[in-house]
């Protein structure tokens, strides 16, 4: 399947392989929910703003929970590789950012949130969320072992994959969103915001420490 070969190729760091894949993906099945990977393998090949582009072309109240946070952590990203640290740390301003509740998707998105707090130099709060992402990798039995999507730095050694995936260009008109609302998501809870009752996959974090 289209979709296995993209994933293997971005886990390899193949990115250009991966957003041709993707794009095939995407055409075919007419679904977003590979669009997190398409971000993050654009920042792979070195462009950020495409990058930027693609995840603003999707209407985020349609997609899955675990895909909505998925492609915030690589906007974040994708706004780290343009230096623009500020709006990173805003990427990450979404519902599910909840200290206090431990989600499949939590111990990733805090330890990006962290680190974005790291670079700004707010180095109390970056420890706050390191430690919330430990506390969330404990209670959902992963002790500390988890999956970030973000590419390092956006950047690839082989500076051959950007040209290699250049001939791809051609498929952007077909592969453009419809959707008008990306960047303009509502800070309210969404409607499939976890309730106050534990579902499946989560796992509620112990109280916080808060520091002053």
């Amino acid at each position: 399947m289209r979709s296995t070969l993209a994933i293997t190729a971005y886990g390899i760091g193949d990115f250009a392989l991966a957003l041709r894949e993707l794009r095939t993906y995407r055409r075919l099945s007419g679904k977003d929910d590979m669009i997190a990977l398409i971000v993050d393998s654009e920042r792979g090949v070195g462009r950020p703003d495409r990058a930027l582009e693609e995840g603003r072309g999707v209407d985020r109240s349609t997609l899955d929970v675990d895909v909505r946070v998925a492609m915030a952590i690589a906007m974040s990203g994708a706004r780290l590789d343009r230096g623009e640290v500020e709006l990173a740390l805003g990427e990450l301003e979404i519902p599910e950012l909840d200290p206090d509740r431990a989600f499949e998707w939590s111990p990733a998105l805090f330890s990006a949130r962290a680190a974005v707090l790291e670079d700004l130099g707010r180095s109390d709060e970056a420890a706050f969320w390191t430690e919330r992402a430990e506390v969330a990798a404990s209670a959902l039995g992963l002790d500390g072992e988890f999956d970030e999507m973000i590419v390092e730095d956006g950047l690839i050694e082989d500076s051959d994959d950007g040209s290699e995936d250049s001939g791809d260009d051609s498929d952007s008109g077909d592969d453009s969103e419809d959707a008008d609302s990306g960047s303009g998501e509502s800070r309210d809870e969404p409607d499939d915001a976890p309730d106050e009752t534990t579902r499946p996959g989560e796992a509620t974090a112990p109280e916080p420490e808060h520091e002053d």
